[in-house]
């Protein structure tokens, strides 16, 4: 039994490491891709257009009531210690450190993280990637380059409007249904807001994108691979499912490691 288990556990290790060799490999390949000639501009800007303009709505109305709901709970506690005055710092800060990037990086991937993973996996178990390798062209540089590109593109400007919205959706709750005067909480979001807290934003939204397209494409690339189905729509399905949720958790750890760094 001892010696069953042992080996068991053993195999497992291997693949995961397996597993995170391939993925490396299938990034670097991509991203070495990128700077090949005839360089890619349509797909990019299609893929763009999918990433970042079809998300759109979906960013706006997360920031709007994120912001919203900060206003209204950040009010409530604030004003038992007297400093309801400070809710503009604590709104503005809260959504560019944190919530901005990672929220906006969690909905993008809900929305084309997801349809990315589908759309790849359904390329694989229907041959299209073994059609484009009898032609002679590279399915990674032809499928993930061009999105990696488009999502280090998008992130950061869905992440700047997610600000901006939550930021008014606080003015919103605190100002305009809660009676803050207005001039005084502009004056402490514009008092607080650092170029430091701006650019660690930035910087979370750019390591999300690399992340996320990373993630979701390898493991649509990979469905045979990567899943137990292997082949067929079920295998498609887990692959999606689990490119949603691990690119989730990977958004968290990261933005725990990388806040770690900034404080």
């Amino acid at each position: 039994m001892g010696a069953k288990y042992i080996e068991k556990m053993g195999g497992s290790t291997l693949d995961i490491i397996e597993s995170i060799g391939r993925m490396v490999l299938f990034f670097i390949s991509g991203v070495t891709s990128i700077f090949v000639r005839p360089f890619q501009f349509d797909k990019i800007l299609d893929q763009t257009w999918f990433i970042g303009a079809k998300s759109l709505f979906v960013i706006v109305l997360t920031g709007l009531f994120t912001g919203m709901v900060l206003g209204l709970q950040g009010y409530y506690t604030l004003v038992a210690f007297g400093s309801e005055a400070a809710l503009g710092s604590a709104v503005s800060l809260t959504i560019i450190r944190e919530l901005g990037p990672v929220l906006s990086a969690i909905m993008i991937t809900a929305r084309a993280g997801s349809a990315m993973a589908a759309e790849i996996g359904v390329m694989r178990i229907s041959e299209q990637i073994d059609a484009l390798k009898t032609m002679q062209i590279d399915p990674i540089r032809f499928l993930f380059s061009p999105r990696i590109v488009a999502a280090l593109i998008s992130f950061p400007l869905l992440t700047s409007i997610f600000d901006v919205v939550g930021i008014f959706g606080g003015y919103l709750t605190g100002s305009l249904m809660l009676g803050i005067n207005k001039a005084v909480y502009m004056d402490k979001v514009v008092e607080s807001v650092q170029m430091i807290d701006i650019s660690g934003g930035f910087l979370k939204s750019f390591v999300f994108a690399i992340v996320v397209t990373t993630t979701c494409c390898y493991r649509g690339y990979y469905t045979h691979l990567t899943t137990r189905e292997g082949y067929g729509a079920k295998g498609v399905s887990m692959a999606t499912t689990n490119s949603v949720v691990q690119s989730c958790i990977y958004i968290l750890i990261v933005d725990y490691i990388i806040t770690y760094f900034l404080v």
